[in-house]
């Protein structure tokens, strides 16, 4: 059986968006992905009603994407159904005996969706990624796209998994093998250090959260616009 190696599904994504007024900034800043967060207990959560509305104000080839941890499928294809989302994004611990996780079974499970998979490097390293990647395969489907995000201890509580503001080791992460799937950098990342980021990290696509926010799950509109700005133009897609 062959599998699809993915494709990329954005280049620049706001995400923690909690707001239909966020989510139309972010999209007028020029991001053609927005994310909107299910997991419990994470300070950027959003309803499936809310984030309804918010889908349904963004422009047409503008991303929806919902950030789950944990859920079953048919839990995560409930709320994609509701909100309007366009793709799911699995943001679990990779290790099932790390804490919440989402098991490499879930793509498959997941399927006439589109999947992206967060990853971390743990111990400066891939690995666990590759594992996860490899059993994903060989369940029948792999993820259309990564997003490579900040390490977190093992055990950490499903809503402190993302937006932390710690950054990846982007030039370690320039030295590992290509995962043969486009992948996003994420992690820390803000106006002012994201044209560095993809510089050193060999990156596709950036994502953030914290680094455009005046507070949890509020975003600044001045830092969106910063920071869409450099992603596009450190990426290419200027204009």
């Amino acid at each position: 059986m062959r599998y699809s190696t993915g494709r990329l599904l954005f280049h620049v994504k706001v995400c923690g968006v909690t707001s239909a007024a966020d989510a139309g900034l972010a999209a007028a800043a020029g991001a053609d992905a927005v994310g909107f967060n299910f997991v419990p207990g994470s300070p950027r959560a959003i309803s499936p009603s809310a984030a309804r509305e918010a889908v349904a104000s963004l422009p047409a080839g503008v991303l929806a994407v919902g950030v789950f941890a944990g859920m079953t499928a048919d839990e995560m294809l409930a709320i994609a159904t509701t909100a309007g989302l366009g793709a799911i994004q699995l943001h679990g611990h990779l290790d099932e005996t790390a804490g919440v996780a989402d098991p490499p079974i879930r793509c498959h499970q997941l399927s006439g969706v589109p999947v992206i998979r967060a990853i971390r490097m743990t111990a400066g390293s891939l690995a666990p990624a590759r594992l996860w990647l490899a059993a994903a395969a060989a369940a029948g489907r792999l993820p259309e796209m990564l997003i490579v995000d900040a390490g977190v201890p093992a055990g950490t509580a499903a809503g402190l998994l993302g937006g932390t503001g710690h950054t990846v080791d982007w030039n370690m992460l320039a030295r590992e093998e290509a995962l043969g799937l486009p992948f996003a950098l994420a992690g820390g990342l803000t106006p002012g250090n994201v044209a560095a980021a993809v510089r050193a990290a060999g990156c596709e696509a950036v994502d953030t959260a914290s680094g455009v926010e005046a507070a949890p799950g509020r975003k600044d509109a001045a830092l969106v616009q910063a920071f869409v700005a450099a992603a596009r133009a450190a990426l290419g897609r200027g204009g």
